[in-house]
């Protein structure tokens, strides 16, 4: 098991030299995938940014590709790319999950504007947070108003109505949670028809392909359908869980990975940021939380990809994560902030077996490493089973993280 140092994880300092163990990891691979342990931390944050930075100045990635939703990174794209746009409202919508609202992301972007075009930015994920389609389908409205107005018409009339139960106060933490809830109350009827519409839509836009004309914005607009007909599955496989007699399937990494497909389509080669859970190759299992082996981004994309594909994840020692949690008495949604202290940590971990290399900051190559005590990997302030090697090519150990430099309304 070849271990290297690692100087720093500031993203500003570009003498890469300690990251040279990169350039033959990652070799003529097309996609890069670059894991955090868990989400909202300052050093995971640090460390996907001055990857990136590599792979792009050093090894020629052209596109980056992240844990958020695919029609909201649209306008984040274009901002990146040299267009008009507030970067604050850019942090706060067009980057989901409220991953966006640190300093940390305002950073990377506009790291990546200075490259003038070198890079594109997309979102991989499903729209809303994962909890809500309508960004989806109101994307794919500049292209139908253009080509086929009649139809875009029928959306607005007859499709965005039926998401009126979607709660109008999307100011707290977890206005996600609200939102899911009103989405189970709806009787089967309401939830069909949403999915017939939503299908009929994405179905139309892709028959349509040869009429609407072989375009960027036809192209986006139809992958924009497909990315609302996901999040409807989605959603539909959650009202169906508590009587389902099959197996769950992880409706939300599939789309995630067909989204990168088509990213690889325009783009020579794309970095991937995601949570480890995401990127690794193994199935997702996390019991008691999640009992069924669930394929993830990375299991899909191995598939498809095979060596073009490179995953490094993350590991650490310890240190102070931040999480929240609903505010009984107060607003649907509204949630207080605190933080859970992490370690020491159990002996069966990858994370402590990284530690005992003596070493705050390494990366680890995995390809050729002996065989393991560990059977776990942190994720956030829980273990969860995993193998290793067979999961990531690669792991950075970081012996300590803080939370993110979070702004005032994150």
């Amino acid at each position: 098991m070849s271990i290297y140092p690692l100087r720093t994880l500031d993203p500003e300092d570009e003498d890469f030299s300690d990251l040279e163990p990169l350039r033959e990891i990652v070799g003529d691979a097309r996609v890069v995938a670059i894991g955090e342990s868990a989400h909202k931390v300052h050093e995971f944050f640090q460390l996907r940014h001055r990857v990136t930075r590599f792979l792009v100045r050093e090894l020629g990635f052209t596109a980056v590709a992240l844990e958020s939703g695919f029609p909201e990174g649209l306008a984040v794209d274009d901002w990146v790319r040299g267009g008009p746009g507030d970067l604050d409202a850019l942090l706060h919508d067009g980057i989901t999950y409220r991953f966006g609202r640190c300093e940390e992301a305002r950073g990377q972007l506009e790291w990546m504007r200075s490259l003038n075009g070198q890079v594109h930015f997309y979102g991989m994920d499903v729209p809303g947070s994962s909890a809500t389609t309508v960004p989806a389908i109101e994307a794919c409205l500049p292209l139908l108003d253009d080509v086929d107005p009649a139809y875009a018409k029928v959306i607005r009339d007859q499709l965005l109505p039926l998401f009126d139960y979607l709660p109008a106060d999307r100011s707290g933490r977890l206005w996600v949670v609200p939102a899911l809830q009103a989405y189970m109350a709806l009787d089967a009827a309401h939830r069909h028809e949403i999915t017939a519409r939503v299908s009929a839509l994405a179905e139309r836009l892709q028959a349509m392909r040869i009429v609407y004309g072989a375009d960027d914005q036809a192209d986006v607009g139809i992958r924009c359908a497909a990315t609302a007909r996901h999040m409807d599955g989605f959603l539909n496989a959650m009202a169906d869980g508590a009587t389902r007699t099959y197996p769950a399937a992880n409706i939300r990494d599939a789309a995630m990975a067909e989204n990168v497909e088509w990213i690889l389509q325009r783009e020579d080669r794309v970095i991937i940021g995601a949570h480890n859970g995401h990127i690794q190759r193994e199935p997702l299992w996390a019991p008691p939380i999640i009992n069924d082996k669930m394929t993830t981004l990375g299991g899909h994309l191995a598939a498809s990809l095979g060596p073009d594909l490179v995953v490094i994840g993350s590991a650490f020692g310890g240190g102070t994560l931040q999480s929240h949690r609903m505010l009984p008495d107060g607003p649907p949604g509204n949630a207080e902030l605190y933080t859970v202290d992490v370690g020491p940590l159990e002996p069966d971990t990858i994370d402590a077996v990284l530690a005992a290399a003596g070493l705050p900051l390494h990366l680890t190559d995995l390809r050729t490493a002996p065989a393991s005590a560990a059977t776990k990997i942190m994720n956030g302030a829980q273990s969860q089973p995993i193998d290793p090697a067979a999961s990531f090519d690669a792991l950075v150990y970081i012996d300590s993280v803080t939370p993110w430099h979070a702004f005032a309304t994150a």
